[in-house]
C-alpha cells in the first residue's frame, strides 16, 4: 500500500522496486507517468476549498487532459512510435490507425542503416472516373473505380531513372558518385533511395518499386490517445500538463478574473517551453565531438 490509503501513482508507491524480468514492455516505463495519474494528482492539487478550482467536474479535467496530451505530441514529446514493413508486392503501406503525420520515412540498407526516402510532388493517386467509348463521364459518386488509377499503376510499374550502386556515404544521405556530378538537376530529386507518396484519403503509403522487397521503417507522430498503457506522459512535461489543464478548465469559465487567466496562460507557456528544453536531451558532450574536426560541416 502507497504512503496514503487508496491513492496511485508514481508519488505514492511504497519502495519495492523488483521488477518482472519476463515482462520486458516494461523496461524504461519509469520515466513515464499515466494520463490517469496526472489527473488524480490535478484534482488532489487544484480542485476543494481554499484552492484554485473549488469545484471542478472530473470528465472535465479528463477532456482537457487528453486535449493537453494531443497538443503535447504534436508539439513538445519525442515522437517514439515507428512501425517496420518488408514492402510488398503490391507496394503499398497502410497507415497505423493512430497516424497523425509522419516524421520520416527510411529503408534499412544491408548494414542496417537507415536511409532516408523522400516524398515525391509528381505523382499521386486520383479517382478513376468511368468513361463511354467517346469519353464523356459524369461526376457521379457510383462512377467512380475502386481499382488503382492510371497514374498509380504507371508509377509502380515504372522503373525510376535512378542510379542503383550501393556505394554508400555514411557521413550523409546520399552516395558518393553523384556528389558534383549531376548539373542541373532538380535537388529534391537528387538521391538515389527511392520516394513515396501518401494517399490520406484511403490511408496508404505508395513506395516507388526500386523500394520493392526492402525493409522500411515508418517513424511517425501520434496523439498518443490509445489504449491505456499508450496515453502516458513524460516526467519532464508533468509539471507543464498540470498547468495546461489549469489553464484550458480557467479560461473556458464565466466570472474568472482576466488577470488569473492570463497569470495560468504564462506559467502554461513557461513550464511547456521548459519541458520542451528538458526533452531536447542536448548533450554537451556529443556537441563538442561533432565540433573536433574544425574543418568539416556540421551533419544534420
Amino acid at each position: 500500500m502507497g504512503l496514503f490509503e487508496g491513492t496511485t501513482g508514481n508519488y505514492y508507491q511504497g519502495t519495492d522496486n523488483t521488477q518482472n524480468t519476463a515482462d520486458d514492455t516494461q523496461y524504461g516505463n519509469y520515466q513515464f507517468t499515466s494520463l490517469e495519474h496526472i489527473i488524480n494528482q490535478f484534482i488532489l492539487a487544484y480542485v476543494g476549498e481554499e484552492k484554485l478550482l473549488s469545484k471542478v467536474r472530473r470528465a472535465d479535467v479528463a477532456f482537457h487532459a487528453q486535449r493537453a496530451l494531443q497538443e503535447f505530441s504534436f508539439d513538445v514529446f519525442k515522437s517514439t512510435k515507428a512501425q517496420e514493413i518488408e514492402v510488398p508486392a503490391t507496394l503499398q503501406m497502410v497507415l497505423p490507425h493512430d497516424y497523425v503525420n509522419y516524421v520520416k520515412l527510411s529503408f534499412s540498407d544491408g548494414a542496417g542503416i537507415k536511409r532516408v526516402i523522400y516524398p515525391t510532388r509528381l505523382s499521386s493517386n486520383p479517382d478513376a472516373i468511368t468513361q463511354g467509348t467517346d469519353g464523356s463521364y459524369t461526376l457521379d459518386a457510383d462512377e467512380i473505380q475502386t481499382s488503382d488509377s492510371d497514374t498509380w499503376t504507371k508509377y509502380k510499374g515504372s522503373s525510376p531513372a535512378e542510379n542503383q550502386t550501393a556505394n554508400y556515404d555514411y557521413d550523409d544521405d546520399i552516395y558518393n558518385d553523384i556528389v558534383g556530378q549531376r548539373y542541373g538537376v532538380e535537388p529534391s530529386e537528387a538521391q538515389v533511395n527511392g520516394s513515396f507518396y501518401i494517399d490520406d484519403k484511403k490511408g496508404k503509403i505508395h513506395f516507388s518499386s526500386n523500394l520493392s522487397g526492402k525493409t522500411v521503417i515508418l517513424d511517425y507522430i501520434s496523439d498518443s490517445l490509445g489504449t491505456d498503457a499508450e496515453m502516458q506522459v513524460h516526467k519532464f512535461a508533468e509539471e507543464a500538463m498540470y498547468k495546461y489543464i489549469a489553464y484550458a478548465i480557467l479560461s473556458t469559465r464565466a466570472n474568472v478574473q482576466e488577470y488569473i487567466i492570463q497569470r495560468f496562460r504564462r506559467e502554461a507557456f513557461a513550464t511547456k517551453r521548459t519541458a520542451k528544453l528538458r526533452l531536447s536531451n542536448i548533450k554537451l558532450q556529443e556537441i563538442v565531438q561533432q565540433l573536433r574536426g574544425k574543418a568539416k560541416h556540421i551533419k544534420h
